[in-house]
């Protein structure tokens, strides 16, 4: 028996989804930013040194798209390109300590959405959520579904 269009699994993480970018997206134009340029700063966070070719397919984005987010970002003092070591033609990005308060503020609202959104579910609920997000994850990652790009997206 399929699920009514209100309780299908599919379209409700998609709408979750959604409504939380959306939230994101509010957030960041209250400090002048876009939510792709907080995700650069927060993978940068994670992953320094990462080429601008790769921050585009986490970010899924094209290469030019990325170049004009780090662009701004250089422009607000938060990230710099350092030459490759090993390939003058790759630039990596780094963060400035001018994205250290920013940084800590996107960390603040996600940690705040976070309780929000999960307030009310105890251990076990939240257990069994996290389990089949990362079941959900494991098959969207697997081999063969679309590799490069998922797989650097699911780290």
């Amino acid at each position: 028996m399929k699920a009514s269009f209100d309780r299908d699994p599919m379209f409700l993480l998609h709408d979750v989804a959604r409504i939380m970018r959306t939230k994101f997206d509010q957030r960041a134009r209250e400090h002048g930013m876009t939510r792709a340029q907080w995700v650069i700063l927060l993978r940068l966070e994670r992953q320094p040194g990462m080429s601008q070719n790769e921050m585009a397919a986490v970010c899924e984005v094209e290469p030019i798209t990325v170049a004009r987010l780090v662009d701004r970002l250089e422009r607000c003092g938060m990230v710099e390109r350092r030459p490759d070591a090993n390939d003058r033609r790759i630039n990596r990005l780094h963060l400035l300590p001018a994205a250290t308060p920013l940084l800590r503020e996107i960390g603040t609202y996600r940690d705040q959405m976070t309780s929000e959104l999960l307030d009310g579910l105890d251990g076990p609920e939240l257990d069994a959520f996290v389990d089949v997000l990362l079941h959900l994850k494991s098959k969207l990652t697997a081999e063969g579904a679309s590799a490069p790009k998922l797989q650097l997206a699911g780290e």
